[in-house]
């Protein structure tokens, strides 16, 4: 027996553990659904209802090739029992997947287990180096794994399961008793599943890539034309190598050549960052220049809290949160500035402010977020310190007002200019910190302990293992 275990490679084609796995006519196919897993810090159900529209589209692909997606219940430790007692002489199959703490222990105990016994195939995902690191020939090695064919759907299967297989359940029954047990929440979240990207995928390579490389800067602009395929990437309903070739083929005769450029960089940047986590995982509770730690040391959680709900006093920070808090995505200059102001204005621990925001996105991939909120809280050593000006980008995005207003209703028949300068007295929540002053402070701060010959050489040692060799490569 054959038993492939998925984890977030959601997808039917291009999938190496699936592929293989299924050389086999008895494969069991397994998503392991771990309750305290989707209970972590940073997730939240708004991610697993993308997961299971994954898993829904998954299961109908593998049900044309007479094959079956099963649930099992529990953490990778009980379902590593629960194969030694059921399915002693199985080969598992796995994709590797860069996680935080609670999946990472489990899968390296699980791991560890079965490599002992001769029975575990890992296949590495993205772009990452898990073995033999070298940041030197990183880039070089990327390119490679993306340029490899890619892999089609698994061969169809003569047999079937008559029987379900004690202690797991076929995905449909879990699923419509998750969804039974679950109330829903509000939002008009993305679809998922591998149709919906390819769609999206074909859309933004014909026409959405039109001005993307300066559009991807606007909250509004941004939802359509940024290819918004991040969601699906993190779930792996369509492989970063199908993007890439998709990308390859089309990009020198597209009208839109330097706008593809500029996305091919970002999906360079999407491995480049989670490596960073994957290469220390530690990153997830400590500053990446450990000497940032003793930056912010307590947590005011009042302002936490209305920073997170988009109750802050400036209209359009809290519009960018509540667009946010409704569809579950924003553009990347809006959740730097965003970041920042918890960061820098509150000077708040990125600690405490990083899983509220994570529980937000639907894309949340843990290396991105993590390493991307340590930037903009200044606490790399190796990425100047970025204080985004709420007041400036607003009016910079949204000069006349417009899209704040459809965020925030309350303030429809406001001045354009008062909205941009925050000058919205009785009629809209009081300014919970003065930017200027939290700004000079914040930096006053950071450049005290930057300055240091310490700093300087603890900085170079975090370059030397997480810094950018993209312009050497």
């Amino acid at each position: 027996m054959n038993i492939v275990l998925l984890h977030k490679n959601l997808r039917i084609s291009d999938n190496a553990a699936l592929y293989n796995g299924c050389n086999s006519e008895k494969t069991l196919i397994i998503y392991a659904y771990d309750k305290s897993y989707w209970l972590e810090s940073g997730r939240s159900y708004r991610q697993f209802k993308f997961c299971l529209d994954c898993l829904s589209q998954l299961t109908e692909n593998l049900k044309k090739l007479n094959r079956k997606l099963f649930i099992f219940n529990g953490n990778l430790n009980e379902l590593s029992v629960w194969i030694e007692k059921n399915y002693p002489q199985s080969k598992i199959f796995v994709n590797q997947s860069t996680d935080t703490k609670n999946y990472r222990d489990q899968f390296n105990s699980f791991k560890n287990f079965f490599l002992d016994r001769n029975r575990l195939n890992i296949f590495e995902d993205f772009g990452i180096q898990t073995q033999n690191f070298d940041r030197e020939k990183w880039s070089l090695d990327w390119h490679k794994i993306m340029k490899k064919e890619l892999l089609p759907a698994p061969n169809k299967s003569s047999t079937d399961f008559k029987k379900i297989p004690l202690g797991l359940l076929p995905f449909n029954n879990f699923k419509k008793t998750f969804l039974k047990n679950t109330s829903t929440i509000e939002g008009s979240f993305q679809p998922g599943g591998e149709d919906n990207a390819r769609k999206l995928l074909s859309s933004f390579l014909k026409n959405r890539a039109n001005g993307y490389s300066l559009k991807m800067s606007s909250p509004i602009e941004a939802e359509s034309s940024c290819s918004r395929l991040s969601p699906h990437i993190t779930f792996g309903s369509i492989s970063l190598r199908t993007i890439f070739h998709e990308l390859m083929e089309n990009i020198n005769s597209s009208p839109y050549q330097r706008d593809l450029l500029s996305f091919k960089k970002r999906l360079h940047w999407h491995c480049h960052f989670i490596q960073k986590l994957e290469t220390e995982p530690e990153l997830e509770f400590r500053s990446m220049h450990p000497m940032c730690d003793s930056l912010r040391d307590s947590e005011n959680k009042e302002l936490t809290e209305k920073w997170i709900l988009g109750e802050t006093g400036f209209p359009f920070l809290d519009a960018c949160t509540t667009f946010l808090r409704k569809k579950g995505w924003i553009n990347f200059r809006m959740r730097a500035m965003i970041m920042s102001f918890a960061s820098y204005n509150l000077w708040q621990p990125w600690q405490k402010t990083s899983p509220l925001l994570a529980e937000l996105f639907v894309d949340y991939e843990p290396g991105i977020h993590i390493c991307q909120v340590q930037m903009q809280s200044g606490v790399t050593g190796i990425n100047l310190p970025r204080i985004y000006s709420v007041l400036k980008q607003s009016k910079d995005q949204d000069p006349s007002a417009t899209w704040i207003k459809g965020q925030i209703k309350s303030l429809k028949d406001a001045a354009p200019k008062n909205i941009h300068d925050a000058e919205l007295i009785e009629i809209y929540h009081d300014k919970i910190v003065d930017l200027k002053s939290s700004a000079r402070k914040a930096r006053e701060e950071v450049w005290s302990i930057r300055k240091g010959s310490n700093f300087k050489k603890i900085a170079k040692e975090v370059y030397l293992k997480h810094g950018s060799r993209l312009k050497r490569a």
